[in-house]
């Protein structure tokens, strides 16, 4: 009989010895920024996401003048959110949460825009114009990357 050992959570990170979906959700809620990538008239796209993960959904904020949030509804999509950027100096600890599922439109209530912040004001010099989805999480991965040090940036000299 083989027995494989439950993986260990590095320190401050949830113990993923609990059910999956709920440890990738609470990775994921640590993290305010995302990917979605679906296909946008037969090619494929990837764009940033401000996500909340709020009863076991993922909601999410892009920017509306570029159609993505149209492509997406109804459309299975993929998304991904990882800890890359929020790391510092001596925090060896990456993780990376994707997932895929159906892609819906979402008009949030007060409660849900309170959990979001304030919207960014421009979209590549243009005003932001936000626009919300709503995916329910299917085959969710979790992967962690151990001994990774923090990228420091250079500065021209």
């Amino acid at each position: 009989m083989h027995s494989e050992a439950m993986p260990t959570a590095p320190p401050g990170l949830p113990d993923p010895s609990f059910a999956t979906d709920a440890y990738a959700l609470g990775l994921l809620a640590r993290s305010p920024y995302g990917r979605i990538s679906v296909s946008m008239r037969a090619l494929p796209f990837v764009t940033v996401a401000r996500h909340v993960v709020r009863d076991g959904r993922v909601l999410l904020r892009l920017h509306g003048g570029f159609g993505y949030a149209a492509a997406c509804d109804g459309s299975v999509a993929a998304y991904a959110a990882d800890n890359l950027a929020g790391r510092t100096e001596g925090d060896e600890s990456v993780w990376t949460v994707q997932f895929v599922g159906t892609a819906r439109a979402l008009e949030p209530d007060a409660a849900d825009l309170e959990l979001f912040g304030r919207a960014p004001t421009t979209a590549d010099g243009a005003p932001f114009v936000p626009e919300y989805l709503c995916m329910e999480p299917q085959f969710i991965t979790v992967h962690h990357l151990e001994g990774v040090p923090a990228r420091q940036v250079a500065h021209a000299g």
